[in-house]
C-alpha cells in the first residue's frame, strides 16, 4: 500500500480494521487513541486542536464509502459531536451492527474518593450502552490534583464492577483515604474545569492515559448533567485583612500554638512570627483551590522547599522561626478539619524531616527567583527599601548584576 500523504490518510490507514472490532466501546477507544496523537502534539488549546482535526477529517473523507471509512467517521462524530459536520454523520450501510450504539450510553453510578488532606480527588463514573451490542459496562476515572489545579490523569476501561470494587477495597484498607457516592453534576463540573487547564499546558503530565483517552472522556463527561453553576477557582477572592487577622488570632489562641511556644514569644520575635504567619496565608492564596487550612506533607514540601525561597526574603530570625510556625499551623489546621491523628502526625514528621534541607536552601539561596535574590542583596548591602533615593542609587550601581545574573 502507498505511504499515506496526509494526516487524514494516515488515520484512515490506522483505522482500516475498525469494522473487525467486537463492539462500539472498542471502536470508541480506538478512535480516542488516534485523536490522542493530535491532542499530544498540540502546543496549546488541545481540545480545539482535536475538534479542528475532526472537522477537517470529516470534510476530507466525505466521499469515502468503504466500511472502514464510514465507520471511523461515525466514531469521530460520536467522540467530538461539536466538530463541524459531526451532526450530519451516519454510519454507512456496510458499517458493523454495533455502529448504531456509538456514543449511546447512560450513567449507572458516580463516586469520588481521595486523600484526607485534600491533595487529590478522583472521580469514578460507570456507564452502560443502551443496547448490549454496544459493549460492556465500563468506567471513567479522572484524577484531579488540587495542588497544581489540573486533571492530572484520566482512564476509560473495564470491567466497571471490578474497577469499582478495587477502589472500594483500597479506600477501606487505608485510613487516610475516603470514598463516597458523588453527585454526577459535581463530577462533570470539577473534572471539566480542571481538564480545561490541562488542555492548555505546554507539557502534559508524562504518565498515564491522558492523551489516548481524552476524547472519550470528553464524550462521557457530556453524558453527565451540567452543574447548576460553573465554579471558577480564579474567582476566589483574596483574604481580607479582617479575615487574616481572625485566622491568626484563632491560631495564636489554640493549644497548637502553645505547644510550639508561639503563644507568648518575646517582643523581639513578634515581627518574625507575624511575617511567617503571613507567608502561610499568602502561600495558600497562590493555590488554584485556595484554602489556608489545607496542609499535607506534599503542601508543606511545596511551601518549605520551593515557594518560600522563590517568593520571600527571610532574615535569620525568620528562617529560624518558620519551620516552628508551620508545624504549629499544620497541626491546628488538621484539628480544625477533623483529620485523623495519623494524618496530622505524618505531616508534622514530614516537616521536621524537611528542616535541614530548608536550612540548606536558605543558606545557599539557590532557589531564589531573580526578584527575591535582588531584594536579598539589597538588604545585605544595608539599603532601606523605603528610601527612594537610596534605592535608586543602589539599582544604578547594581544594574549590571540585575540584568546579567543568569539566576
Amino acid at each position: 500500500m502507498a505511504t499515506p500523504q496526509t494526516p487524514y490518510e494516515a488515520v484512515l490507514h490506522a483505522a482500516r480494521d475498525v469494522t473487525r472490532l467486537d463492539c462500539a466501546l472498542d471502536a470508541e477507544m480506538l478512535g480516542a487513541a488516534l485523536l490522542g496523537s493530535v491532542y499530544a502534539v498540540a502546543e496549546t488549546d488541545r481540545e480545539i486542536a482535536v475538534r479542528e482535526f475532526v472537522t477537517g477529517f470529516l470534510a476530507a473523507t466525505a466521499r469515502r464509502r468503504s466500511a472502514a471509512a464510514t465507520t471511523i467517521r461515525a466514531v469521530f462524530a460520536a467522540l467530538v459531536p461539536d466538530a463541524d459536520g459531526a451532526g450530519r454523520i451516519r454510519p454507512g450501510a456496510l458499517a458493523p451492527a454495533w455502529s448504531g450504539q456509538l456514543g449511546r450510553v447512560h450513567v449507572t453510578g458516580v463516586w469520588s474518593y481521595g486523600d484526607v488532606y485534600g491533595d487529590q480527588t478522583s472521580y469514578l463514573a460507570t456507564y452502560a450502552y443502551d443496547e448490549a451490542e454496544g459493549g460492556p459496562e465500563h468506567a471513567l476515572v479522572a484524577l484531579v490534583d488540587h495542588n497544581i489545579g489540573i486533571t492530572k490523569d484520566v482512564f476509560v476501561g473495564g470491567p466497571a464492577e471490578r474497577i469499582l470494587e478495587q477502589v472500594r477495597q483500597m479506600c477501606t484498607e487505608d485510613e487516610l483515604t475516603w470514598f463516597r457516592t458523588e453527585e454526577p453534576a459535581r463530577m462533570r463540573g470539577e473534572v471539566a474545569r480542571h481538564l480545561a487547564v490541562t488542555d492548555d499546558l505546554e507539557e502534559l503530565p508524562a504518565a498515564g492515559s491522558l492523551a489516548t483517552d481524552r476524547a472519550l472522556v470528553g464524550a462521557r463527561l457530556a453524558v453527565l448533567p451540567a452543574p447548576a453553576r460553573a465554579t471558577d477557582p480564579a474567582a476566589v477572592p483574596p483574604l481580607t485583612e479582617a479575615e487574616r487577622t481572625r485566622l491568626i488570632r484563632g491560631f495564636l489562641g489554640a493549644p497548637e500554638a502553645a505547644r510550639f511556644g508561639l503563644d507568648a514569644v518575646a517582643d523581639a520575635e513578634l515581627a518574625s512570627l507575624h511575617f511567617c504567619l503571613g507567608l502561610l496565608l499568602d502561600h495558600a492564596q497562590s493555590f488554584p483551590d485556595a484554602d489556608p487550612m489545607r496542609w499535607s506533607p506534599t503542601v508543606a514540601e511545596l511551601f518549605l522547599l520551593d515557594w518560600v525561597h522563590r517568593r520571600a526574603v527571610l532574615d535569620m530570625d525568620d528562617a529560624a522561626m518558620l519551620p516552628r510556625v508551620l508545624r504549629g499551623w499544620a497541626a491546628y489546621a488538621a484539628r480544625q478539619r477533623g483529620l485523623p491523628a495519623a494524618a496530622a502526625r505524618r505531616t508534622d514528621e514530614a516537616i521536621e524531616e524537611m528542616v535541614p534541607e530548608f536550612a540548606r536552601l536558605y543558606s545557599t539561596g539557590e532557589r531564589r527567583s531573580p526578584a527575591t535574590a535582588a531584594v536579598a542583596q539589597l538588604m545585605a548591602d544595608g539599603v532601606d527599601p523605603d528610601d527612594p533615593a537610596a534605592l535608586n542609587a543602589w539599582i544604578e550601581a547594581n544594574r549590571h548584576r540585575l540584568t546579567d545574573d543568569p539566576a
